[in-house]
């Protein structure tokens, strides 16, 4: 490498400029690893789906609000492990769930912890242009309009003692939505009403006014093992009881708590509400794990080293030195360069056949043969050098030679076997 001149360039930015420069992009960089790595890339949880963040009439974000309210330690799951709490688990799946994959965290939850689901109804549309001056000030983003209400089909494809049939009944004229039960009794706030189908195996919880189940809780057959030893999985039919658009009224809101407790046996603090059924799920990945115990360490000593570094890099002494090119110029320092390279990576053997070549061409245009080869050479040298080594001598000689002192040794011979007859390069 050639040596740095003494001349130094000025810098353009203060000390002070450099040094807030780094700081707030190493703070950016390693904010991004963090949200990268822990999920929370932006992605709106407000789509008008019925889950647990929803602020619309079909959403759950008003239960959440109660129940902490109440006292109850509440978390939105959005991994996989919150299926396995053993507080109470509420799932709000969708009218498009997979009935087998629910079934699945269904069987696991029996001996884990008791579980709520509470069943989709409302189909529902951007409220569009069609509000009120007044609550056009106040809307939010997930807002919706209901457009109908709608049964979950897959309900009839769960295994037993899950399985029943969603129902929907449609009021008529002066009939009043009507629930009972828990001790408790209201009104629904629509006439559209949703409930399950009668199942020996179920346990009516929450009834309307005609005695259809709004409310069930799945207790099994008697005698059976899911009767004896499971935790029982509680179905909320009728969503109206718990969602933000039933929480306006206080019987229901009443209803709905009485509901928590009836369904974490009254001695449960936990409540877990998960959103992976929704699609707001959050996959491991390797910024996730380089954030958590036990790569926390090595993460945090990873980022202390970086900061050693840049702060070292920073108190350098004085400008950054202008020095000449690194790499000269000309057909000699190509010439030193790749010879150096050859020499770094110890392939000096690979030169002998190509060296050899050369040498041929050169004695016979030397010793005016028209096809130089080795017997024609060695022929040629013994009458014109009488006392000369043979030429195929010599390059035998540098195919056999293995270490670097043989191999120059050798390729010195050839080189002044063809100065000595004046060869030219």
């Amino acid at each position: 490498m050639s040596a740095v001149s003494g001349q130094r360039g000025a810098s353009p930015f203060g000390r002070g400029a450099v040094l807030a420069v780094m700081l707030v992009g190493f703070a950016a960089f390693i904010a991004l690893l963090y949200f990268i790595g822990a999920g929370d890339t932006g992605t709106r949880e407000r789509s008008g789906a019925a889950h647990a963040a929803a602020n619309g009439l079909n959403g759950y974000a008003g239960f959440v609000e109660l129940l902490e309210a109440e006292g109850y330690d509440v978390e939105r799951s959005r991994g996989n492990e919150g299926l396995n709490t053993s507080g109470l688990l509420i799932l709000t799946p969708t009218p498009f769930t997979d009935a087998e994959e629910f079934a699945a965290i269904l069987r696991n939850r029996e001996y884990v912890g008791p579980t709520m689901v509470i069943l989709p109804k409302w189909m529902t549309r951007s409220p569009g242009s069609n509000v009120v001056e007044e609550d056009a000030e106040r809307m939010q983003s997930d807002w919706v309009a209901l457009i109908g209400a709608a049964q979950a089909g897959w309900t009839q494809d769960l295994p037993a003692p899950f399985t029943f049939t969603h129902e929907s009944e449609q009021l008529e004229g002066d009939e009043t939505p009507y629930f009972e039960g828990l001790g408790l009794s209201g009104e629904l706030p629509t006439a559209s009403i949703l409930y399950a189908a009668e199942n020996s195996a179920h346990e009516a919880v929450i009834k309307d006014a005609a005695g259809h189940a709004l409310v069930i809780n799945v207790v099994g057959e008697e005698g059976t093992d899911y009767y004896e030893n499971a935790h029982w999985t509680m179905f909320v039919a009728e969503p109206d009881l718990v969602n933000n658009y039933g929480l306006a009224d206080p019987a229901r809101a009443a209803t709905a708590l009485a509901l928590v407790r009836e369904a974490g046996y009254g001695d449960t603090d936990s409540v877990t509400f998960d959103m992976t059924l929704n699609g707001y799920g959050n996959s491991v990945n390797l910024l996730t794990l380089a954030f958590q115990p036990p790569f926390l360490a090595a993460t945090l000593c990873l980022i202390l080293a970086m900061v050693i570094i840049g702060w070292r890099a920073f108190l350098r002494f004085g400008p950054a030195a202008v020095g000449a090119p690194e790499i000269a110029f000309g057909k000699r320092r190509l010439v030193n360069n790749g010879a150096g390279l050859i020499v770094r990576a110890r392939r000096l053997r690979l030169l002998a056949v190509p060296y050899c070549n050369l040498i041929e061409r050169r004695l016979g245009r030397a010793l005016g043969i028209a096809r130089p080869s080795a017997e024609a050479i060695d022929t040629a040298l013994a009458v014109r050098m009488p006392n000369q080594e043979p030429f195929s001598a010599l390059t035998e000689r540098l195919y056999e030679a293995e270490k670097p002192i043989d191999i120059l040794r050798a390729a010195q011979a050839l080189h002044d076997l063809t100065n000595s007859i004046g060869a030219k390069k």
